[in-house]
């Protein structure tokens, strides 16, 4: 099961030393960097701080044109950037929130996420979205599989539970960064 990070909306002390420990010595596989009101300058200027070596294994939700730059891993698809950056060829993925919109956007996607799994950590009043029952359906008929990332709620301590209901991965938000804010 692959675990990704996702950085804060806003930027943090340290923030590209938090990110290369957790690729490098917690053993996550991606971290995904969201900032949506960022400038341009300032991610790059958070990139530039994180070794080279691991470009690889960053995504971005913003500012694609850096994923190209870079040689990052992969973009993340949204409201705000709802296309791939032209002939990108690196990882592309997107956060669905319903059973029907994994359905509709896995075959097109390196990977997607379900939200919300849990009741959101980060997001006061985002509560979980599906039954364990949906979940468990969902899982039998293939809907959720290795491409489906569970995201909302996930902490370090429900990993296994996360893989237990037949996720491929899991997204983790709130309890990455919950000493930073």
């Amino acid at each position: 099961m692959k675990i990704i990070v996702i950085t804060l909306p806003v930027f943090i002390p340290d923030e590209a030393g938090k990110i290369t420990t957790f690729l490098q010595e917690r053993g996550m596989d991606l971290v995904h960097i969201r900032k949506p009101s960022a400038a341009i300058a300032d991610v790059e200027h958070l990139i530039s701080q994180i070794p080279p070596q691991l470009y690889s294994r960053l995504v971005l939700h913003d500012h694609f044109s850096l994923a190209q730059k870079y040689h990052l891993h992969g973009v993340h698809l949204n409201s705000r950037n709802p296309q791939p950056p032209l002939g990108w060829q690196g990882s592309i993925s997107r956060s669905c929130h319903s059973l029907e919109e994994v359905e509709e956007w896995k075959p097109r996607m390196s990977y997607v996420s379900l939200s919300p799994i849990f009741d959101s950590i980060s997001k006061q009043g985002y509560k979980s979205a599906f039954t364990e029952r949906q979940l468990a359906r969902a899982l039998e008929r293939g809907t959720i599989d290795s491409k489906v990332y569970a995201l909302g709620g996930i902490t370090f301590s429900r990993l296994a539970e996360v893989r237990e209901m037949g996720f491929g991965g899991a997204m983790i938000l709130g309890d990455a960064w919950k000493n930073e804010e």
